[in-house]
């Protein structure tokens, strides 16, 4: 058994320093279990160590090792898919995702809409998935909500749960998320796209995960030769940008830097933007993930040329192009009167149904400051998902139908974040508010 062992770490030792899943196999070719890394030749070697100890329910599978077949990926979320396929396929012995009473992620297509969802559910079951195509379940919910973000740079599909359907005259009027302005989502919501092109998308994207790389780009490479040969010249540029954000995939670091090149100094804000958004998304305790933060600030001298702004972090990162200023006209120096008439004039749209809202607004203030904007928005039909405060000095962080401010520590990153975001609306606002007294002392 020792000479075996290390037979098998010394072919560890040659396996390929990326990316891939491995798959354990006993003597008769049955394979034991299936399992995903960073990097094969690492991960794989740990096993085969004499100081090894899997716990009690995965170390006797060490006895039964006699091989060890991987396959190689361009990317570990991919090898992620491949893992979930895998054992969704071969249901290995030691792999007990399906049977041990723990939730693990899924990821879940609506096929059945008109202009299909793409969801990360634990819940797999839940009467809003009947008839959706799933796929998992999947060992990390971090990996998979990266899988879907990566897809969603290619085939640009609608991850939110509004109810969009094919022909309604009110989708003409209905203004896009972020996500269309950096070119993550073709817009059904606003008759963007037809029916019949949405639906091709999705197709290439199911083909995406459940085929090989190779295999989908030279599908699309036809698939574009084909349009371009019959003039359906919009339908080919579509393929032709798919195609070569797949290719681009084999770089990772490439594919990091397209998705940070539409705000270049993102690394002043957060050194890992994710991760802020991950502690944040664990202390307001919502379910989904926080992707787009807008941040409401009042900036006045004593009443004189009163102001608001609001700036907009996606992903973590500024958006400039969705920063806004306002010139408040009724409130003078009340603060509470100027957050009020922001909100009321910012959110109008998203409050009669035709945007949506961000995933989270901040309001730069206190438990006054943060009712004021909750006053503005119970005007409207339709409430935004989640509304908080940030309060200078003491950092408390309030947050709407919770009685109590919670203390963070300064160093965590969710707060960090905040304060971050909090501090660019300030000077957003600042700016303006200074711009408005030069203006007018030049013109007396």
């Amino acid at each position: 058994m020792s000479d075996r062992r290390e037979w098998l770490h010394t072919k560890a030792r040659g396996l390929h320093d990326g990316p891939g899943v491995y798959l354990m196999k006993d003597a008769d070719g049955l394979v034991l279990y299936v399992g995903k890394a960073s990097s094969l030749r690492d991960r794989v070697g740990s096993y085969f160590l004499s100081s090894t100890d899997l716990g009690p329910r995965k170390q006797p599978m060490l006895a039964l090792i006699d091989d060890v077949e991987v396959i190689e990926t361009a990317a570990e979320w991919e090898a992620l898919l491949a893992e979930a396929r895998l054992i969704k396929d071969l249901r290995p012995r030691f792999n007990v995702l399906l049977t041990d009473g723990k939730s693990y992620p899924y990821l879940a297509v609506t096929t059945r809409d008109d202009f299909p969802g793409v969801f990360v559910t634990r819940d797999p079951a839940d009467p809003q998935y009947r008839g959706a195509r799933i796929f998992g379940p999947f060992t990390s919910g971090r990996d998979i909500h990266e899988a879907v973000d990566v897809m969603q740079r290619i085939f640009r599909f609608r991850t939110c749960h509004l109810v969009i359907k094919d022909g309604d005259r009110g989708n003409r009027h209905f203004r896009p998320c972020l996500l269309h302005a950096i070119k993550q989502c073709t817009a059904p919501c606003a008759d963007r796209i037809s029916r019949e092109d949405y639906a091709a998308d999705i197709h290439r994207m199911l083909r995406f995960i459940g085929s090989k790389r190779s295999v989908v780009i030279r599908d699309l490479t036809s698939q574009m030769e084909e349009a371009s040969a019959s003039q359906r010249f919009e339908q080919a540029a579509t393929l032709r940008d798919q195609l070569r954000s797949i290719e681009r995939l084999s770089d990772r670091a490439a594919t990091e830097n397209e998705a940070r090149a539409w705000q270049p100094e993102v690394t002043i804000f957060a050194s890992d933007p994710s991760a802020a958004l991950r502690s944040l998304q664990r202390t307001l305790e919502v379910e989904e993930p926080i992707r787009c933060i807008e941040a409401i600030d009042i900036a006045h001298l004593g009443g004189d040329e009163t102001v608001g702004s609001k700036v907009c972090f996606l992903d973590g990162r500024p958006f400039k192009e969705q920063y806004r200023r306002f010139r408040v006209t009724t409130a003078g120096n009340d603060d509470y009167a100027s957050i009020r008439e922001v909100v009321s004039r910012r959110y109008i749209d998203a409050g009669e149904g035709r945007e949506r809202f961000p995933d989270v607004i901040l309001i730069d203030g206190g438990q006054g400051q943060l009712n004021a904007a909750l006053e503005a928005f119970s005007q409207f039909p339709d409430q935004p998902p989640l509304v908080i405060g940030l309060a200078k000095r003491e950092e408390l962080l309030w947050v709407q139908d919770r009685p109590a401010p919670m203390r963070l520590g300064r160093h965590n990153p969710g707060l960090r974040l905040c304060q971050a975001i909090r501090d660019e609306a300030h000077r957003f606002a600042q700016a303006y508010h200074h711009l408005l007294r030069r203006k007018r002392l030049l013109d007396d």
